[in-house]
Protein backbone atom coordinates (compact mmCIF):
# COMPACT_ATOMS: atom_id res chain seq x y z
CA UNK A 1 0.00 0.00 0.00
CA UNK A 2 1.38 3.74 -1.08
CA UNK A 3 2.42 5.46 2.11
CA UNK A 4 -0.30 8.01 1.46
CA UNK A 5 -2.90 5.20 1.22
CA UNK A 6 -1.76 4.52 4.58
CA UNK A 7 -1.45 7.67 6.22
CA UNK A 8 -5.69 8.19 5.00
CA UNK A 9 -6.32 4.71 6.21
CA UNK A 10 -4.72 5.81 9.47
CA UNK A 11 -6.46 8.84 9.75
CA UNK A 12 -9.87 7.73 9.14
CA UNK A 13 -8.83 5.33 11.77
CA UNK A 14 -8.13 8.16 14.33
CA UNK A 15 -11.55 9.82 13.22
CA UNK A 16 -13.32 6.46 13.72
CA UNK A 17 -11.97 5.75 17.24
CA UNK A 18 -13.06 9.29 18.20
CA UNK A 19 -16.18 9.46 16.43
CA UNK A 20 -17.37 5.59 18.33
CA UNK A 21 -15.56 6.49 21.64
CA UNK A 22 -16.77 9.70 22.34
CA UNK A 23 -20.24 9.11 20.87
CA UNK A 24 -20.74 7.38 24.63
CA UNK A 25 -20.09 10.47 26.37
CA UNK A 26 -22.46 12.81 23.51
CA UNK A 27 -25.52 10.24 24.26
CA UNK A 28 -24.98 10.67 27.82
CA UNK A 29 -25.10 14.46 27.49
CA UNK A 30 -28.02 14.09 24.95
CA UNK A 31 -30.02 12.45 27.40
CA UNK A 32 -30.33 15.60 29.65
CA UNK A 33 -32.14 17.13 26.78
CA UNK A 34 -34.67 13.88 25.07
CA UNK A 35 -35.50 10.37 26.39
CA UNK A 36 -33.44 7.89 25.46
CA UNK A 37 -36.51 6.87 23.15
CA UNK A 38 -36.14 9.91 21.17
CA UNK A 39 -32.68 9.99 20.79
CA UNK A 40 -32.11 6.89 19.70
CA UNK A 41 -34.97 7.52 17.12
CA UNK A 42 -33.39 10.80 15.88
CA UNK A 43 -29.63 9.30 15.86
CA UNK A 44 -31.00 6.45 13.70
CA UNK A 45 -32.73 8.70 11.29
CA UNK A 46 -30.08 10.72 10.36
CA UNK A 47 -27.68 8.04 9.91
CA UNK A 48 -29.88 6.34 7.30
CA UNK A 49 -30.33 9.53 5.56
CA UNK A 50 -26.72 10.06 6.19
CA UNK A 51 -26.49 6.18 4.30
CA UNK A 52 -28.17 7.09 1.74
CA UNK A 53 -26.64 10.20 0.69
CA UNK A 54 -23.30 8.64 0.54
CA UNK A 55 -24.64 5.71 -1.65
CA UNK A 56 -26.22 7.95 -3.97
CA UNK A 57 -23.05 9.66 -4.15
CA UNK A 58 -20.82 6.98 -4.85
CA UNK A 59 -22.98 5.37 -7.28
CA UNK A 60 -24.13 2.14 -5.46
CA UNK A 61 -26.90 0.27 -6.11
CA UNK A 62 -30.50 1.19 -3.69
CA UNK A 63 -31.64 -2.63 -4.32
CA UNK A 64 -32.54 -4.37 -1.27
CA UNK A 65 -31.06 -7.11 0.17
CA UNK A 66 -32.79 -10.09 1.40
CA UNK A 67 -35.87 -9.02 3.19
CA UNK A 68 -36.03 -11.68 6.66
CA UNK A 69 -32.67 -11.71 7.34
CA UNK A 70 -32.08 -7.89 6.59
CA UNK A 71 -35.27 -6.92 9.00
CA UNK A 72 -33.29 -9.18 11.82
CA UNK A 73 -30.36 -7.74 11.71
CA UNK A 74 -31.81 -4.35 11.97
CA UNK A 75 -34.08 -5.38 14.94
CA UNK A 76 -30.74 -6.42 16.49
CA UNK A 77 -28.05 -4.12 15.22
CA UNK A 78 -29.76 -0.71 14.76
CA UNK A 79 -33.28 -0.77 17.51
CA UNK A 80 -31.48 -3.49 19.67
CA UNK A 81 -28.65 -1.91 20.23
CA UNK A 82 -28.98 1.87 20.07
CA UNK A 83 -31.96 1.56 22.48
CA UNK A 84 -30.60 -0.73 25.21
CA UNK A 85 -27.49 1.09 25.09
CA UNK A 86 -29.55 4.70 25.29
CA UNK A 87 -31.05 3.24 28.50
CA UNK A 88 -28.43 2.49 30.14
CA UNK A 89 -26.91 5.37 29.51
CA UNK A 90 -30.00 6.89 31.69
CA UNK A 91 -28.45 5.78 35.08
CA UNK A 92 -25.03 4.51 33.99
CA UNK A 93 -21.38 6.01 33.31
CA UNK A 94 -20.44 6.31 29.68
CA UNK A 95 -16.81 4.66 30.43
CA UNK A 96 -18.71 1.48 32.18
CA UNK A 97 -21.63 1.29 29.59
CA UNK A 98 -18.89 1.20 27.03
CA UNK A 99 -16.76 -1.37 27.96
CA UNK A 100 -19.78 -3.61 29.14
CA UNK A 101 -21.37 -3.49 25.82
CA UNK A 102 -17.95 -4.29 24.15
CA UNK A 103 -18.34 -7.86 25.43
CA UNK A 104 -19.89 -8.27 22.21
CA UNK A 105 -17.08 -10.42 21.01
CA UNK A 106 -17.56 -13.12 23.90
CA UNK A 107 -20.81 -13.43 23.64
CA UNK A 108 -20.39 -13.81 19.49
CA UNK A 109 -18.36 -16.84 20.12
CA UNK A 110 -20.90 -18.68 22.29
CA UNK A 111 -23.21 -17.99 20.38
CA UNK A 112 -21.40 -18.82 17.49
CA UNK A 113 -20.56 -22.13 18.90
CA UNK A 114 -24.40 -22.93 19.62
CA UNK A 115 -25.50 -22.07 16.71
CA UNK A 116 -23.18 -22.25 13.78
CA UNK A 117 -21.05 -24.81 15.72
CA UNK A 118 -17.89 -23.16 15.33
CA UNK A 119 -15.51 -24.87 17.09
CA UNK A 120 -13.28 -22.46 20.09
CA UNK A 121 -10.12 -22.86 20.56
CA UNK A 122 -8.40 -22.57 23.74
CA UNK A 123 -7.23 -18.91 23.60
CA UNK A 124 -10.73 -17.74 22.91
CA UNK A 125 -11.99 -20.19 26.01
CA UNK A 126 -9.26 -18.43 27.96
CA UNK A 127 -10.57 -14.96 26.50
CA UNK A 128 -13.99 -15.43 27.27
CA UNK A 129 -13.39 -16.46 31.22
CA UNK A 130 -11.07 -13.15 31.65
CA UNK A 131 -13.66 -11.19 30.60
CA UNK A 132 -16.42 -13.35 32.71
CA UNK A 133 -14.15 -12.31 35.44
CA UNK A 134 -14.08 -8.86 34.44
CA UNK A 135 -17.63 -9.18 34.56
CA UNK A 136 -18.16 -10.60 38.07
CA UNK A 137 -15.78 -7.73 39.21
CA UNK A 138 -17.47 -4.78 37.87
CA UNK A 139 -21.02 -6.12 39.14
CA UNK A 140 -20.79 -8.61 42.09
CA UNK A 141 -17.52 -7.81 44.01
CA UNK A 142 -18.94 -4.46 45.41
CA UNK A 143 -22.83 -4.53 45.31
CA UNK A 144 -23.27 -1.78 47.92
CA UNK A 145 -21.42 0.41 45.57
CA UNK A 146 -23.47 -0.01 42.36
CA UNK A 147 -26.72 1.45 43.38
CA UNK A 148 -29.06 1.95 41.44
CA UNK A 149 -26.98 1.21 38.43
CA UNK A 150 -27.41 -2.48 38.71
CA UNK A 151 -30.39 -1.97 35.90
CA UNK A 152 -27.85 0.18 33.83
CA UNK A 153 -25.80 -2.72 34.16
CA UNK A 154 -27.89 -5.20 32.74
CA UNK A 155 -29.07 -3.62 29.70
CA UNK A 156 -25.84 -2.40 28.80
CA UNK A 157 -24.65 -6.16 29.07
CA UNK A 158 -28.03 -6.74 27.11
CA UNK A 159 -26.85 -4.31 24.44
CA UNK A 160 -23.34 -6.09 24.06
CA UNK A 161 -25.39 -9.82 23.95
CA UNK A 162 -28.42 -8.04 21.38
CA UNK A 163 -25.35 -7.05 19.29
CA UNK A 164 -23.50 -10.68 19.26
CA UNK A 165 -26.96 -11.98 18.09
CA UNK A 166 -26.94 -9.54 15.14
CA UNK A 167 -23.31 -10.75 14.14
CA UNK A 168 -24.58 -14.11 13.88
CA UNK A 169 -27.50 -12.82 12.35
CA UNK A 170 -25.03 -11.60 9.34
CA UNK A 171 -23.05 -14.83 9.56
CA UNK A 172 -25.77 -16.61 8.34
CA UNK A 173 -27.56 -14.07 5.77
CA UNK A 174 -23.66 -13.60 4.04
CA UNK A 175 -23.59 -17.79 3.82
CA UNK A 176 -26.65 -17.68 2.44
CA UNK A 177 -26.47 -14.80 0.15
CA UNK A 178 -24.09 -12.30 -1.66
CA UNK A 179 -24.57 -8.66 -0.80
CA UNK A 180 -23.01 -5.71 -0.69
CA UNK A 181 -21.27 -4.59 2.52
CA UNK A 182 -22.64 -1.14 2.32
CA UNK A 183 -26.18 -1.84 1.33
CA UNK A 184 -26.68 -4.28 4.15
CA UNK A 185 -25.80 -1.68 6.24
CA UNK A 186 -28.29 0.71 4.96
CA UNK A 187 -31.18 -1.48 4.85
CA UNK A 188 -30.86 -3.28 7.72
CA UNK A 189 -30.91 0.71 9.31
CA UNK A 190 -34.15 1.21 7.65
CA UNK A 191 -35.50 -1.91 8.69
CA UNK A 192 -34.27 -0.97 12.28
CA UNK A 193 -35.68 2.47 12.61
CA UNK A 194 -39.48 0.64 11.36
CA UNK A 195 -40.06 -0.50 15.39
CA UNK A 196 -38.17 2.58 16.73
CA UNK A 197 -40.83 4.94 14.89
CA UNK A 198 -43.97 2.35 15.26
CA UNK A 199 -43.21 3.05 18.79
CA UNK A 200 -42.45 6.57 19.12
CA UNK A 201 -46.40 6.80 20.00
CA UNK A 202 -46.07 4.54 22.83
CA UNK A 203 -42.75 6.53 24.33
CA UNK A 204 -43.65 9.87 24.27
CA UNK A 205 -41.36 11.48 26.50
CA UNK A 206 -40.76 14.76 27.59
CA UNK A 207 -41.95 17.60 25.28
CA UNK A 208 -38.29 18.63 23.06
CA UNK A 209 -36.99 21.73 22.73
CA UNK A 210 -34.76 22.13 19.82
CA UNK A 211 -31.71 23.42 21.83
CA UNK A 212 -28.14 23.95 20.46
CA UNK A 213 -27.12 21.17 22.61
CA UNK A 214 -29.60 18.54 21.33
CA UNK A 215 -28.83 19.52 17.84
CA UNK A 216 -25.05 19.05 18.28
CA UNK A 217 -25.53 15.69 20.37
CA UNK A 218 -27.70 14.27 17.17
CA UNK A 219 -25.43 15.55 14.49
CA UNK A 220 -22.38 13.87 15.73
CA UNK A 221 -24.30 10.86 16.71
CA UNK A 222 -26.40 9.94 13.76
CA UNK A 223 -24.20 11.86 10.67
CA UNK A 224 -20.72 11.41 12.21
CA UNK A 225 -20.83 8.47 14.36
CA UNK A 226 -23.77 6.84 12.90
CA UNK A 227 -23.81 7.69 9.28
CA UNK A 228 -19.95 8.54 8.53
CA UNK A 229 -18.84 5.86 11.35
CA UNK A 230 -20.36 3.28 9.39
CA UNK A 231 -18.94 4.18 6.19
CA UNK A 232 -15.27 4.33 7.80
CA UNK A 233 -15.60 1.11 9.49
CA UNK A 234 -16.21 -0.95 5.77
CA UNK A 235 -13.87 1.59 4.26
CA UNK A 236 -11.11 -0.29 7.21
CA UNK A 237 -12.40 -3.74 6.66
CA UNK A 238 -11.49 -3.69 3.23
CA UNK A 239 -8.32 -3.17 4.09
CA UNK A 240 -7.41 -4.65 7.31
CA UNK A 241 -8.14 -8.31 8.16
CA UNK A 242 -9.89 -9.52 10.77
CA UNK A 243 -7.78 -9.85 13.50
CA UNK A 244 -6.66 -6.12 12.47
CA UNK A 245 -10.24 -4.78 12.49
CA UNK A 246 -10.40 -6.80 15.85
CA UNK A 247 -7.35 -5.10 17.26
CA UNK A 248 -8.53 -1.64 16.51
CA UNK A 249 -12.26 -2.48 18.25
CA UNK A 250 -10.05 -2.33 21.36
CA UNK A 251 -8.95 1.53 21.45
CA UNK A 252 -12.69 2.34 21.01
CA UNK A 253 -14.02 1.70 25.09
CA UNK A 254 -10.80 3.07 25.71
CA UNK A 255 -11.35 6.32 24.34
CA UNK A 256 -15.06 6.36 25.34
CA UNK A 257 -13.35 5.84 28.87
CA UNK A 258 -11.18 8.45 28.61
CA UNK A 259 -13.47 11.02 27.44
CA UNK A 260 -15.96 9.93 30.24
CA UNK A 261 -12.96 11.28 33.11
CA UNK A 262 -12.24 14.14 31.13
CA UNK A 263 -15.76 15.31 29.69
CA UNK A 264 -18.15 14.21 33.07
CA UNK A 265 -15.12 13.36 35.63
CA UNK A 266 -15.84 9.58 35.79
CA UNK A 267 -14.16 7.75 38.12
CA UNK A 268 -14.47 3.90 37.94
CA UNK A 269 -14.21 2.28 41.49
CA UNK A 270 -10.94 -0.06 42.13
CA UNK A 271 -13.40 -2.77 41.31
CA UNK A 272 -14.87 -1.64 38.12
CA UNK A 273 -10.94 -0.77 37.13
CA UNK A 274 -10.02 -4.50 37.19
CA UNK A 275 -12.91 -5.60 35.84
CA UNK A 276 -12.35 -3.08 32.75
CA UNK A 277 -8.75 -3.76 32.70
CA UNK A 278 -9.23 -8.04 32.51
CA UNK A 279 -12.46 -7.74 30.00
CA UNK A 280 -9.85 -5.39 27.80
CA UNK A 281 -7.27 -8.04 28.07
CA UNK A 282 -9.49 -10.64 27.30
CA UNK A 283 -10.15 -8.74 23.90
CA UNK A 284 -6.33 -8.38 23.63
CA UNK A 285 -5.51 -11.96 23.69
CA UNK A 286 -8.86 -12.71 21.64
CA UNK A 287 -7.73 -9.76 18.49
CA UNK A 288 -4.00 -11.36 18.78
CA UNK A 289 -4.97 -14.97 18.36
CA UNK A 290 -7.26 -13.97 15.22
CA UNK A 291 -4.28 -12.11 13.57
CA UNK A 292 -1.68 -15.21 14.55
CA UNK A 293 -4.85 -17.14 12.75
CA UNK A 294 -5.15 -15.37 10.11
CA UNK A 295 -1.20 -15.05 9.00
CA UNK A 296 -1.32 -19.05 9.61
CA UNK A 297 -3.85 -19.59 7.12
Amino acid sequence: MPASSRLASLAVLFLLWFFWGTNWVVTKIGLAEASAFQLALGRTLLALITLAAIMVASGRSLRPTPLWPTFWLGLTQTAGFVLLTNLALVAGGAGKVSVLCYTMPFWTLLLARLWLHERLAWPQWLGVLLAFAGLMLMLILEPWALGSSWLSDLLAIAGGLVWALSVIVAKKLRLAHRVDTLGLTFWQMMWGTVPLVLLAPFFPGQPLTLSWTLVGVLLFSGVLAGGLGWWMWMTLLARLSAGMAGLNILAIPAVAVLMAWLWLGEHPSSSEAAGMGLIALALLLLSLYTVWRDRSC
